[in-house]
């Protein structure tokens, strides 16, 4: 090779790993992250009968539906990739300790990988419950939720109900089905499954395998245990049934269930450890009873297609599912969390939120409102309280524990081992949900809030997934069914909340049941530290809880006042002593999208720091659509320098907002480059810092620009990006 063309050669090597990874102009005009209008769900049948084919140009889903059902191809249309690897069942029922399968074909002997041309051997197992007919209905909202508060970036959901009917042979009058809901425009099936007993007598549910799929494995490795390789990255799996108070999913999962599958005799594991058989099922739900005429609702199991190991690609994905099935965790109300010890402080606290922009009052732990109490005398006291609040045009609403508390003998989770009320529960002591008590709570919670008018409901506590093996307690019948009978109380009251109009806080993961704000996870501790501290600290969690979370999803905290301790520098009262610490931390929570709790007896003090107040709020709505958009990570606050993150959204003529921070005691100035492919922007930007002149700058190839900034001693600023 001579000099000019062995140039030539490595140059073209040196372009080509440069644009590595990069989007192409072509990916991002067809990109469903930034433009998701003409992915379509549609249901069709194949040209020669056989097959069933669920597209909507993101994901394609195929079913061989004779001589009985069974998936056959789950692609991922973005990029190709084939999901599948053997035919499984569609679902496994174990009714009255008999396990039977529901679909499933027969026949396949390579199970790395799966050719259509040997379908048409399979064959049908009589045993299983056999495929009858299918029908197709458009998608319907899982909770007919009453919107109240302002809520940004959401469309309703549309696309395509797939149902397939299923009967046994040998247990007459049992009917499943299996519903598909493929959305439009997002790379997203949620699978579920119904029983209904038509038959003359009941059956006991002892377990339910809503899902299971025989995936391509992640990786390949000689030796190793399941617990110890990669599990597929291709599909992200969530579904309705996540507690424990971790306020993260992944480790709020009770569910998903990555095994090794006997049958795969190809693989390269030695000993058949690879984890690459996925079954979706609530492992301590064993024992349902289900009456005639009755019908069992499923976990609801959401399956997104992921086409990136990026993890921001991958967060963004996550988050557009959020807006998409659960729109109600978009509202994003502007509230106080108050501490009252009188009916005065609550009037004062809905005058200052009036004049300062505020959009909702909550009454926090510690307050005088018990929403337990169902008298007359207190129910007359908080609905004409929660009037004086609608007329000033705030909402209200008030705070109530379930778990953590003692409550009685004959009302506690019951250990399983002890057969006592003795710490059985995951916080110590705990009221049963299912229990006469925890019945009467719910009621009484719903009269409440029913009677006064409140429109917020802060559930702390809330049912942790604890096991009760009492068989006295009305809502349950015992240890097997326990857990499936609290949760189902728990999310019966989110739903009735949500299609009420009532907003709902509630530290843990019940989103997808009717919750609108999760914490975004913090130390509580923390905030006795020095006021220094939780500005960095508050940073690190808002960027460490926002890579799979919506800014309106989750809440952040500033006390106040003395919180669990702490010195002076730990507080912020008296206000006006410390509008700086004060602005900054509405600025960085606000900047953020994220509601705070601000909990204490105001929101100010003196007529300077109620305008700081509300300049600060109206800066917030100014921006507030681009505030409450697409988080995208810049830097994580360290102390060191500066850090910060940027709103994107392509839908808005506000494409991208940044927010910057200095927390050194030093001016600095520092060229940051901005990543402007979710934005939308293509080839120029216009960007202002505040509001100062604005400037042009044009994208290089990887869709950044590169601003110069000057930021002032633990300082912040903002850009505007259009």
């Amino acid at each position: 090779m001579n000099k000019k063309k062995s140039f030539i050669f490595f140059t073209l090597i040196f372009i080509a790993l440069l644009g590595k990874g990069q989007p192409s102009n072509k990916n991002q005009a067809k990109d469903w992250l930034i433009n998701n209008m003409g992915y379509v769900a549609s249901i069709t049948k194949s040209e020669n009968g056989k097959e069933l084919i669920l597209s909507n140009g993101l994901l394609k889903r195929v079913f061989r539906i004779q001589p009985n059902v069974a998936c056959v191809s789950y692609e991922n249309l973005s990029n190709g990739q084939q999901l599948l690897r053997n035919v499984k069942p569609e679902a496994v029922l174990t009714i009255d300790g008999k396990k039977i399968n529901i679909g499933g074909l027969y026949g396949q002997k390579e199970h790395a990988y799966l050719l259509p041309e040997w379908i048409d051997s399979f064959t049908a197992n009589e045993n299983d419950f056999q495929f009858k007919y299918y029908s197709v209905a458009e998608i319907q909202p899982y909770i007919k939720w009453k919107q109240t508060f302002w809520a940004g970036n959401i469309k309703k959901a549309t696309g395509k109900v797939l149902t397939l009917n299923f009967q046994s042979n040998s247990l007459k009058g049992i009917d499943v089905a299996i519903h598909y809901e493929l959305y439009d425009g997002i790379p997203l099936i949620v699978k579920s499954l119904s029983v209904s007993n038509n038959s003359d007598h009941s059956i006991i549910i002892n377990k339910t395998v809503n899902e299971i799929l025989g995936l391509v494995e992640e990786e390949s490795a000689v030796v190793g245990t399941p617990e110890q390789m990669k599990k597929q990255h291709g599909i992200y799996i969530e579904t309705n049934y996540a507690f424990n108070n971790s306020m993260r999913y992944d480790l709020s999962d009770q569910t998903t269930h990555w095994k090794t599958d006997s049958v795969y005799t190809s693989q390269v594991n030695y000993s058949y450890q690879t984890p690459c058989l996925l079954e979706v099922y609530p492992d301590k739900v064993t024992a349902v009873k289900l009456q005639p005429n009755e019908v069992f609702n499923s976990v609801r199991t959401h399956e997104l297609l992921i086409d990136s190991y990026d993890r921001e690609r991958r967060g963004l994905a996550i988050r557009k599912m959020y807006t998409t099935v659960a729109p109600w965790t978009a509202e994003n109300p502007i509230f106080m969390h108050l501490v009252s010890r009188n009916d005065e402080q609550v009037k004062n606290a809905i005058e200052q939120c009036a004049s300062t922009g505020y959009e909702a009052l909550i009454l926090s732990f510690g307050s005088h409102c018990n929403m337990e109490d169902t008298t007359a005398a207190n129910i007359n006291k908080w609905k004409k309280l929660a009037q004086f609040a609608h007329q000033k045009g705030i909402k209200i609403g008030g705070y109530s524990l379930f778990s953590s508390r003692r409550i009685s003998d004959n009302d506690d989770v019951i250990d399983p081992a002890t057969g006592k009320p003795d710490v059985a529960a995951l916080f110590g002591n705990a009221p049963c949900m299912a229990s006469n008590w925890g019945l009467a709570y719910i009621n009484k919670l719903k009269y409440f809030l029913e009677k006064t008018g409140f429109d917020i409901f802060e559930n702390d506590g809330p049912y942790p997934g604890d096991l009760c093996a009492s068989t006295s307690h009305p809502g349950h019948s015992g240890l097997g069914d326990s857990q499936w009978k609290q949760i189902e109380l728990q999310k019966g009251l989110y739903h009735w909340c949500s299609e009420h109009g009532i907003y709902v806080n509630a530290p843990d993961w019940y989103l997808l049941d009717g919750t609108n704000k999760i914490a975004l996870g913090y130390r509580e501790v923390n905030f006795s530290l020095s006021r220094q501290q939780q500005k960095i600290l508050n940073r690190q969690n808002i960027f460490d809880a926002t890579w799979e979370e919506n800014p309106s999803m989750v809440w952040g905290f500033v006390p106040l006042t003395r919180y669990q301790g702490g010195s002076e520098d730990a507080v912020l009262e008296p206000l006006g002593n410390h509008l700086k610490d004060y602005e900054q931390l509405m600025m960085q929570y606000y900047g953020a999208g994220v509601q705070a709790c601000y909990r204490g007896p105001r929101l100010y003090d003196t007529d300077k720091t109620k305008q700081l107040v509300t300049n600060t709020i109206g800066w917030y709505k100014k921006y507030r659509d681009i505030l409450n958009s697409d988080i995208i990570h810049l830097r994580r606050a360290d102390g060191r320098d500066w850090d910060g993150i940027m709103h994107v959204n392509p839908d808005l003529k506000q494409k991208g907002l940044v927010m910057l921070f200095n927390p050194t005691k030093d001016k600095i100035t520092r060229a940051i480059k901005v990543p402007l492919y979710y934005s939308g922007l293509t080839t120029t930007a216009t960007i202002k810092e505040k509001d100062r002149a604005a400037k042009k700058y044009n994208l290089n190839r990887n869709y950044e620009v590169e601003v110069t900034v000057t930021i002032e001693p633990e300082n912040y600023t903002w850009l505007v990006v259009e």
